[in-house]
């Protein structure tokens, strides 16, 4: 027998069919399973014997073989279940999926996903996809999210392969989905298809006509980030060697990930070696690199670097390929080399640098060439103090006559002292020392081949003969007595007979040992057990922005790119500049500085606002924006509002509208309340900077007149809260009294009568209706018909009346007219 679930169309059904044995000797019986195909029941094993069904009333229940009623489960509402495992069901609402233990009726985990369509299970249980719409959410056996993606388009189906990576079609595309969270696209697709299995490198999987096909992918790009991510170092320097992976992607993810000594191997481009080469400290490289391309900003770059690591050699080719003396000079004097800061003084003297010769005079002690310099730049009287207090009488004399000639001569101090730098104990000629660390598999693995000729060429080359040349003369010649012998020698002469006289019965072979092994061990070095620098872990901010879709936490990470990115996807928004102050506020708050000792370079910290249950691969940035605060500053524009400080009210409600959708909310109800400011500042906005430019127009012709009173007229139609309408009301109740228009007038006051405003505006507001009623007439004829509903256009500030074409806004709160954004359009970029 057969026990099937409810299946639809093609695109949005499961497919599962279940064996039930039959009892033979009870083949009469009434209560057998009936298989049969029901359109509103879903029907899962939970137990060698059980099954649960979740029938047309949305109630969930489990059965037996005699399809009679063991339990009755009282679940949380949902409206799905998914196969979990024995004893386990997965249940589906709106907004979450929740793991539901069916033996001892307890939620055990809750993930928060909409409208889950799909559950596809690897082949260990271990992990599961779970596929939206357009979402892929990775969570461990617990429920546990690890990798969720958003598709633009519709995700078809998925499949675990034998590597762990989950393997999902979309209408376009066949992508990958490591649990790491990186994700990528294998390769485009003609038409949709439907994933039921992936072995290798095939794909099996039905097309639209629910035919089987059979599809070939490469996998190697998943494959080589899975084995860097497993640390399979030997896959990675295979697929380096054999496979094509040269691209800017991969550099940009080895890059990324903290393997730029990887991407180093395989670029061939000088600029990409020079950067990665410096990211990774390969001095050596990055020297090669900076000759090819002999750039002034690259030699600084590079001796910036090789300063840090104490290579002064690199550091003074760097200097002087960029000319720059003064700290070639200082680099001369830290590492003691006096012979060649005297050539830098000369040097100076050549380029008429007075202030770096005379400096170098100072660091060399050289009081003789400081009297010159000053006495050959005019400074007389201080070569005359030079002079008289380092003991230079002759020198001192010629000038104190020259200087008594039309000058005061100076006072020299009793108590000056001769001051000369201290003389280098030991001329600093090899660089520095540094931490001996051993070399990365994939340096030891690329330098073999070279460093192998390198040796060679550096070793001794021994006579065969064993003798010594002529010039060394007879002494230098060993000549022991034959005759006594050597115990020794007689003994190694007998070993090495024994090794030749050695037969084939001992069946002794040369072991060839694989390459991997090999490159370990010349990586290893003499085992001496030197210091290797950990492999660096991800930072708080990156697992911020790889767990989360949220534009708020991108920002909070410091991850502009995904965060504007979001932003364009969810809301459509083209222009970021203004939020560039909002998204460095939101990024300087998402960590604290200490310092823990003093001395020591700050630390930081990062709050999370999960600290309750979380760990370091699921936590979330604190909140920054809350609803409650944007309410309160909703406040603020009120008050703005109501003063007449219209521009300072606009920059608030604009700051309000542009950090709505980096809210974070919980709830339908928070949702709602966001859609509703959303629409509130709208109207304030629209409608103050309609009333601003109003203000700013002439006021000379009559046309000019009409142009203002319609405007008013159209401010009176934006929602804005009751205390505002009295004043929008009445501004266009006199203005339309005063155009003689008092028909519309009387319109207008009727309006402010019915919010009931104060006695005094009330009584006026009276007065005008009563002297409008007594000719209900308009003078002249306006773009304004308050009878026909209208939206207001956001930039022409006109009305677009009902059947009109009209563009809306992504958020579908602001309204333009269609020829506006015609022309907008034709206007080049």
């Amino acid at each position: 027998m057969l026990l099937c679930s409810r299946t639809t169309n093609m695109e949005n059904s499961t497919y599962e069919l279940y064996s039930l044995p039959k009892d033979s000797s009870d083949s009469s019986s009434n209560s057998e399973v009936e298989c049969k195909r029901s359109s509103g029941i879903t029907a899962l094993w939970v137990a060698r014997n059980r099954f649960a069904v979740f029938d047309r009333n949305n109630q969930l229940v489990v059965k037996n073989f005699k399809n009679e009623v063991t339990k009755k489960i009282q679940a949380p509402p949902c409206d799905e279940i998914f196969y979990a495992g024995t004893g386990m069901l997965l249940l589906r609402d709106p907004d979450f999926v929740t793991l539901y233990d069916v033996q001892q009726l307890v939620v055990i985990a809750q993930v928060k996903i909409s409208k889950c369509r799909y559950v596809v299970w690897s082949p260990d249980m271990s992990h599961v996809a779970l596929l939206g719409k357009h979402t892929v959410n990775i969570c461990n056996r617990r429920l546990e999210s690890l990798c969720n993606i958003l598709e633009n388009t519709r995700v078809k189906s998925g499949a675990w392969d034998d590597s762990g990576v989950f393997i999902y079609t979309t209408s376009n595309h066949i992508k990958y989905a490591i649990t790491n969270g990186d994700h990528g696209i294998i390769r485009t697709l003609d038409l949709p298809i439907y994933i039921t299995k992936v072995k290798g490198t095939q794909v099996f999987c039905l097309d639209r006509e629910c035919r089987a096909r059979v599809m070939n992918i490469d996998p190697t790009e998943y494959k080589f980030k899975l084995a860097l991510i497993n640390r399979k170092y030997e896959e990675v320097l295979h697929m380096v060697r054999n496979a094509r992976l040269v691209g800017q992607s991969i550099i940009a993810y080895l890059q990324q990930k903290g393997y730029p000594e990887v991407a180093l191997h395989f670029v061939k481009d000088e600029k990409t070696r020079f950067n990665l080469s410096l990211e990774c400290g390969n001095i050596e490289v990055a020297l090669e690199a900076a000759k090819a391309l002999d750039d002034k900003a690259c030699w600084e770059r590079l001796g910036q670097v090789a300063l840090m690591q104490g290579n002064h050699q690199v550091v003074e080719m760097c200097y002087q390929r960029t000319k720059n003396f003064d700290k070639l000079s200082f680099l001369y004097l830290i590492t003691g080399n006096l012979e060649k800061l005297k050539k830098m003084t000369k040097i100076a003297e050549i380029r008429k640098d007075t202030s770096a010769q005379y400096q170098g005079a100072l660091l060399l002690g050289d009081v003789t060439e400081r009297i010159n310099i000053l006495k050959n730049c005019g400074h007389s009287s201080l070569a005359y103090l030079t002079a008289a207090t380092h003991g230079f009488t002759e020198e001192a004399d010629k000038l104190k006559e020259e200087i008594s000639q039309g000058k005061e001569i100076p006072p020299i101090n009793p108590n000056a002292v001769f001051l000369k730098p201290p003389v280098p104990i030991q001329q600093a000629e090899a660089n520095w020392p540094l931490l001996t660390v051993s070399r990365s598999f994939f340096d030891a693995a690329m330098t073999t081949k070279a460093s192998k000729g390198v040796h060679q060429a550096l070793a001794f080359d021994a006579p065969t003969d064993g003798g010594v040349a002529e010039g060394w003369g007879a002494d230098a010649e060993l000549d022991l007595d034959e005759e006594d012998g050597d115990e020794f020698k007689d003994a190694e002469k007998g070993a090495e007979e024994g090794e030749a006289e050695a037969g084939s019965g001992w069946d002794v072979d040369e072991v060839e040992l694989p390459e991997e092994l090999m490159i370990n061990l010349k990586g290893a070095g003499d085992g001496s057990g030197g210091f290797v620098a950990p492999t660096k872990g991800l930072s708080q901010a990156q697992i911020w922005s790889s767990n989360s879709q949220l534009v708020a936490d991108h920002l909070r990470a410091g991850a502009f790119d995904s965060a504007f990115r979001l932003l364009n996807d969810q809301v459509g928004v083209v222009n970021f500049a203004p939020y560039k102050k909002l998204a460095m506020n939101l990024f300087a708050g998402s960590r604290t500085s200490y310092r823990a000792l003093p001395g020591l370079p700050s630390m930081f910290a990062h709050p999370s606002r999960n600290w309750k249950d979380s760990n370091p691969k699921n936590s979330r940035p604190v909140l920054a924006l809350k609803l409650n605060d944007l309410v309160q500053n909703l406040q603020k524009c009120y008050q703005l509002t109501t003063g007449g400080k219209f521009t300072e009210a606009v920059e608030k409600f604009q700051l309000i509208a542009m950090s709505i959708p980096l809210l974070v909310v919980e709830s339908r109800q928070d949702i709602s309340e966001a859609q509703q400011l959303l629409t509130i500042c709208k109207e304030y906005i629209v409608g103050l900077q309609m009333e601003t430019k109003r203000k700013g127009l002439p006021k000379g012709t009559l046309e000019e007149q009409q142009r203002l009173c319609e405007m008013a007229a159209y401010f009176t139609h934006c929602n804005l809260q009751p205390v505002h309408q009295i004043l929008t009301l009445r501004t266009a109740l006199n203005m339309f009294f005063k155009l003689k228009n008092y028909k519309t007038a009387a319109s207008f006051a009727r309006r402010l009568l019915e919010l009931g405003p104060r006695m005094e505006v009330a009584q006026q507001a009276r007065k005008m209706l009563q002297a409008c009623e007594m000719n209900l007439t308009d003078e002249h004829n306006l773009q304004y018909d308050e009878h026909n509903p209208f939206n207001l256009c956001a930039v022409t500030y006109k009305p677009i009346y009902r059947g009109q074409p009209e563009e809306y806004a992504p958020s579908r709160s602001t309204r333009y007219s269609h020829e506006r954004c015609m022309l907008v359009s034709r206007v080049p970029a």
